[in-house]
């Protein structure tokens, strides 16, 4: 038999140590599910609701018009001669569309992005920030933040063994950002979150995780994610000094994931950029810690994911090191033009007096009234559930409960070779075709669930809320009264599930 071109044993050992998240066999057991409801396989139920992924959109959350009045012209010039569309629908696109080679969206791009819109990115921050300085240069547009994320990674790795280029991680963490690190090569030195504190970032327990991995790797950077994903935490400016502290001590690159900044729906909170801190300080740090910061298309009010587009901000970087990141971008994918602009439109939005301001503010304060009003009404129902406790959530879109397991889960968990958390949400989908993230492996020794609430606020109440007296066939509080009584009941050897991988 003639030998194939590639075996598993020439595959690059990189690839092959890249560690899947928990939620890509709840994704396999779903892509089952949902092939026997388009067979018509009788089912218990006729439909799944994903809860796990931050894809607002395709859990039913509506676009931003404005947004998509744009893109649609620009795709279309034809319509700027429209009236039926508003006018400064029509103008902005005029505008974008001059801005891009040959005044068509189906140019290639720089690199780093759309000059014009480079430009937009940099007033922006300056506007946030209250006038500290941004510039287009220091900016680069990607196919999203995580692919921004993985070009700098990719820049600071090297070496083995000891040599290997560490990272400090918050535990809990973006489901995939130990995928990102593993293919990039570098390894990743946790550093948990204080639960008890609602999340907090504390700099002695980044101290003991740096002191810990030295002697197994060479740590030259710390990930923070402000506001947290998935706990929701919100750092103060006191928080954030403290880090910026630490780092400058322990001359550390500050990776800053801030793409839930408009997503902040605490009372009397908002969300302030470590950038602005830095420059606010001794004019030491302002001038030596250097900082790269991401922000995303995908995870804004606008949340636009399918069209791939984030940007990176870095400041102190060496110019030398800079060319470098330009050149690595040179050698991936270009964010998509429509992404981009779609970006511009989400960084400098309709102004009053404009045709489309009313409608657009109206959108955008729907989207944030749904995120808050989720969040308290989900976080009142996991603290009325047995064996479940959540911290409230002050930002971004994901509720991180807290689940104290009976020994029986954990027992069966571990005869199937899975973390409880994760048989906890398979048993969620299995019985109730609902679709709800795992959490972190039970690294912290604890178990918690990943929960989506920027949904519309019916998709919650369908599986979610439990009527004063239900009918016995309905759907709605399903989901309460199981998670009821799977703390409740003991199961038994006879009843396990296959895993989802099997």
């Amino acid at each position: 038999m003639q030998k194939q071109m590639t075996s598993l044993q020439e595959v690059n050992p990189r690839v092959r140590g890249i560690r899947l998240s928990s939620q890509s066999g709840l994704h396999s057991l779903t892509e089952n599910i949902t092939k026997d409801i388009i067979k018509g396989t009788p089912q218990s139920f006729k439909e799944l609701i994903d809860v796990s992924l931050g894809d607002p959109q395709r859990a039913g959350m509506k676009p931003i018009s404005f947004v998509r009045q744009v893109l649609a012209v620009c795709l279309c010039p034809e319509l700027l001669s429209d009236e039926h569309l508003p006018l400064d629908v029509r103008t902005r696109a005029l505008r974008l569309l001059e801005a891009c080679d040959g005044e068509s969206v189906g140019s290639y791009t720089d690199s780093s992005g759309l000059p014009y819109i480079r430009q937009t990115i940099a007033k922006f921050i300056m506007k946030r920030d209250e006038g500290v300085p941004a510039y287009a240069k220091n900016i680069f547009i990607s196919s999203g933040a995580q692919r921004a994320l993985m070009v700098i990674v990719k820049l600071l790795s090297g070496g083995e063994g000891r040599f290997q280029t560490g990272v400090l991680i918050p535990q809990p963490c973006p489901h995939k950002l130990l995928p990102l690190l593993d293919e990039a090569g570098a390894l990743a030195v946790p550093y948990q979150l204080i639960e008890e504190e609602n999340w907090a970032v504390d700099t002695s327990e980044l101290g003991r995780a740096l002191t810990t991995s030295r002697g197994r790797c060479e740590p030259r950077a710390i990930y923070i994610s402000n506001p947290g994903n998935p706990t929701g935490h919100l750092q103060d400016r006191k928080s954030i000094e403290k880090v910026i502290e630490f780092v400058a001590s322990e001359r550390l690159l500050l990776l800053i994931d801030e793409v839930y900044q408009d997503s902040v729906y605490a009372p009397n909170r908002e969300f302030i950029s470590y950038k602005k801190v830095l420059f606010e300080m001794d004019e030491h740090l302002r001038d030596t810690v250097e900082m790269v910061s991401f922000h995303s298309l995908s995870c804004a009010c606008v949340a636009e994911c399918g069209l791939r587009t984030g940007y990176m901000e870095v400041v102190n970087m060496d110019p030398g090191v800079m060319h470098f990141v330009d050149t690595m971008l040179c050698t991936d994918i270009n964010a998509p033009v429509t992404g981009q602009i779609a970006l511009d439109l989400m960084l400098s939005p309709p102004s009053p007096g404009d045709p489309s301001y009313n409608t657009f503010v109206h959108e955008t304060l729907l989207t944030r009234a749904t995120l808050a009003q989720n969040s308290q009404r989900a976080l009142k129902l996991l603290n009325d559930l047995p064996g479940m406790s959540c911290c409230p959530a002050m930002g971004g879109i994901y509720l991180y409960p807290r689940l104290d397991l009976p020994a029986e889960i954990k027992e069966q968990a571990n005869r199937l070779g899975l973390e409880a958390d994760v048989l906890y949400c398979q048993m969620l989908l299995e019985e109730e075709d609902l679709i709800i993230g795992a959490g972190d492996n039970g690294t912290s020794g604890s178990h918690h669930l990943r929960l989506c609430i920027l949904v519309p606020p019916d998709t919650l109440e369908k599986r979610f809320c439990l009527p004063e007296h239900p009918p016995p066939s309905s759907p709605a509080g399903r989901v309460t009264l199981f998670l009821s009584q799977l703390n409740q009941d003991e199961l038994h050897e006879g009843d396990e599930p296959d895993g989802p991988w099997d």
